[in-house]
C-alpha cells in the first residue's frame, strides 16, 4: 500500500539558518509516531512542511491522492469575542465546503458524536468566548476530526488541557489509531511513550527509532539532551531547550 506522506532527503530553513537537514520520514496508515524533540529542535518546522506551510529548501515530498489531514495545534487564535458557536467551529474544519456552507445532515450527526465525547452534547449553541481554553482545546480536537482524515497531527494536545480529559484524550487516540495515522507531537517523553508505536527525535535532523522504548541511553545517541522536572511530585523526562529555530 503507498504511504500516505513520503518526505526524502528535506532541508529547511528561514533566511539563511538552516533548521533540518536531510530528512526522511514515511507514514503509512495506522502509524502512531512520536515526535520528540528539544524546543527550536526543527518539529513546527516539520509539521509545517508536511501541511505546505513552508516550503523546503531540497528534497522530495510524495503524498498520496487520498490524503486528508486533520490538524490540532499547540496555540489556537480565535477572538473570543467573535459571535460564533461550538457547533459553527467544529463544521468549519469541513476540509471540502467553505464553513458558511449549510451543514449535510451526516455533517450535523458527525459534530453530534464528536461533542458526545468531550461531554458537550447538549452545548452545540453555546458561545465559543464562554469556554475555558482546555475546553476550547477539546473543540478544536473535534474540528480537526470533522472531515474524517487519514492522518491526525497533534501538536503538544494536554496544552490547556485538564488531567481527567488527558487521559479519556489518549484513550481516544487509540482508538483513533485504528481509523488513521497519528503524529503527535511532544517534548515530554514519558507523557507519549507509552502511546505511540514508533518515535523520531527532531533535532536539526530526523533520527527514527523502530519502538516506543526510549531510554536516556538512545536519546543522547540521538543528540536529544533530556533533563528531568517535576510536575507536583511526578517527575518528567522532558528535552531540553536547542539553541536554533
Amino acid at each position: 500500500m503507498k504511504p500516505l506522506i513520503r518526505l526524502k532527503n528535506i532541508s529547511a530553513a528561514y533566511d539563511d539558518t538552516t533548521v533540518l537537514k536531510n530528512v526522511d520520514l514515511t507514514v503509512n496508515a495506522n502509524d502512531f509516531i512520536g515526535i520528540i524533540g528539544p524546543n527550536g529542535g526543527g518539529k513546527t518546522t516539520l509539521l509545517k512542511l508536511i501541511l505546505d506551510l513552508h516550503t523546503p529548501l531540497s528534497g522530495q515530498i510524495e503524498k498520496s491522492q487520498d490524503l486528508r489531514i486533520g490538524y490540532l495545534p499547540q496555540v489556537n487564535t480565535i477572538d473570543k469575542q467573535f459571535p460564533i458557536t461550538i457547533k459553527d467551529v467544529i463544521l468549519s474544519g469541513r476540509s471540502s465546503t467553505k464553513w458558511w456552507h449549510k451543514a449535510t445532515k451526516a455533517q450535523l450527526k458527525r459534530v453530534d458524536e464528536l461533542l458526545e465525547f468531550i461531554g458537550f452534547e447538549t452545548r452545540h449553541n453555546l458561545p465559543i468566548g464562554e469556554l475555558s481554553g482546555g475546553q476550547m482545546q477539546r473543540v478544536f480536537l473535534c474540528r480537526a476530526l470533522i472531515s474524517e482524515p487519514n492522518l491526525l497531527i497533534l501538536d503538544e494536545p494536554n496544552t490547556y488541557v485538564d488531567k481527567t480529559f488527558e487521559a479519556n484524550l489518549y484513550h481516544l487516540l487509540e482508538d483513533l489509531n485504528k481509523q488513521m495515522a497519528i503524529l503527535l507531537v511532544s517534548h515530554d517523553v514519558g507523557t507519549i511513550s507509552s502511546m505511540v508505536k514508533t518515535i523520531a527525535c527532531v533535532n536539526g535532523g530526523l533520527h527514527y527509532h523502530n519502538s516506543n522504548k526510549i531510554t536516556n541511553e538512545v536519546l543522547k545517541s540521538y543528540n536529544c539532551p533530556i533533563e528531568l522536572v517535576s510536575h507536583g511530585k511526578v517527575p518528567h523526562r522532558v528535552l531540553k531547550d536547542h539553541d536554533h529555530e
